[in-house]
């Protein structure tokens, strides 16, 4: 197995890397996310002008003939910075949608996203529905050759940015069937949908969204009627491997951050970094983190694969960054003391991000559970 990356993404990886650091310092970041908007369309822009937003995406779709690899360097990068814009939501999630939509669809949206004009957001958590994707209360009733959506959807990330929305909705069967689930494209100023938006804790933004008689046409519908939840959950295991890889970045600094202090910092008149006792510790933040590196790369290199082995290899991935960056995170504040979760230092930052990463598309308790029990499927075949 080749884990090289190509020349293109060695160089994406060098241009954004060489941006973060020019343009998304600390202190920027943290007059950004105080400010009203909470993000700098510019840097989206600029972004769309490095082919960040393109990477991902097939030459026959009008990218730069990528794929979750790509994605994976971006991320991971943004992790390092803390970059605030919706990569996630609009690039992976919006788009990861759309390229396996219709033709109609992706000549109407996809281009949209890559050029950063369209910018979606993944509405699919409820307020009851925890971590199962097929667990929905909103409903898209039949009405002619369209729908008529209603229902709520919570923690929005990105949707105050939005222009469009791809929203889960049940259109058959009862709540939690696996059958019956429908995947729609709706544009975010579609009458009947309004929006709540506030800052999350990690310094992003969201949105409680409320759909009320929103009437969509039948070309609105990404997939199949009553079938979406496999694309649902493909596309979800391709937003997992992304955020893993972003927590990877936040831990290298969280890291490197926390050696650099404990250089400086003085205890007895000594550096508190020739405690072996706190030595110990950091090289135990290394291996988080480096294992966290090998289990996201794995993830990322087997979504292609069959249903059972990807989500597999994101349910596993997505315990050990949870474990992970919860680890490396604590450690990191309680290395640097009290002053650690204070808004003016960047460590807090990072663990609050990491906090949140835990918890994004399921936590490690939800996904220890879905990897024993698809792996629990497999005994059979390996008992043959």
């Amino acid at each position: 197995m080749d884990f090289n990356f190509t020349e293109e993404q060695t160089m994406i990886r060098d241009s954004l890397s060489r941006l973060i650091r020019e343009q998304y310092d600390f202190e920027t970041r943290r007059k950004v996310v105080q400010s009203e908007s909470g993000w700098r369309p510019e840097m989206w822009a600029q972004f769309a002008e490095l082919g960040l937003l393109m990477a991902p995406f097939s030459e026959e779709d009008g990218g730069l003939g990528g794929g979750p690899i790509d994605a994976m360097v971006v991320m991971e990068e943004f992790g390092k910075g803390l970059v605030v814009e919706p990569y996630v939501p609009s690039v992976v999630c919006g788009g990861g949608f759309l390229k396996r939509g219709n033709d109609a669809q992706k000549e109407e949206y996809l281009s949209g996203v890559m050029s950063g004009e369209n910018i979606f957001a993944f509405a699919y958590a409820e307020p009851r529905g925890r971590y199962n994707l097929a667990d929905l209360e909103t409903t898209a009733k039949k009405d002619g050759s369209g729908f008529v959506l209603n229902g709520h959807k919570a923690v929005v990330v990105g949707a105050p940015w939005a222009t469009h929305f791809i929203v889960t909705a049940r259109t058959s069967g009862d709540r939690r069937d696996s059958n019956g689930v429908t995947v729609f494209v709706v544009a975010k100023d579609a009458q009947g949908i309004s929006t709540r938006d506030y800052p999350t804790v990690d310094g992003r933004r969201a949105s409680e969204v409320y759909f009320e008689n929103v009437a969509v046409d039948a070309e609105a519908v990404i997939g199949e009627v009553d079938n979406g939840l496999p694309l649902i959950e493909t596309v979800t295991d391709e937003a997992i491997a992304a955020i893993c890889a972003e927590a990877c970045g936040a831990m290298k600094v969280a890291h490197a951050m926390t050696v650099d202090y404990s250089r400086q910092r003085k205890q007895f008149g000594v550096a508190i970094g020739k405690f072996q006792v706190l030595q110990h510790r950091m090289v135990d933040m290394l291996m988080e983190h480096e294992q966290s590196i090998s289990m996201t790369y794995m993830a990322t290199l087997k979504l292609d694969e069959d249903e059972v082995t990807r989500k597999k290899a994101a349910s596993a991935a997505k315990v050990r960054i949870g474990q992970a960056g919860r680890f490396v995170g604590q450690e990191a504040v309680q290395i640097h003391g009290g002053m650690g979760m204070t808004d003016e230092l960047a460590v807090g930052h990072y663990f609050k991000r990491l906090t949140m990463i835990d918890a994004e598309f399921g936590n490690v308790d939800h996904h220890l559970k879905r990897y024993t029990a698809l792996s629990e499927m497999d005994l059979p075949a390996a008992a043959e």
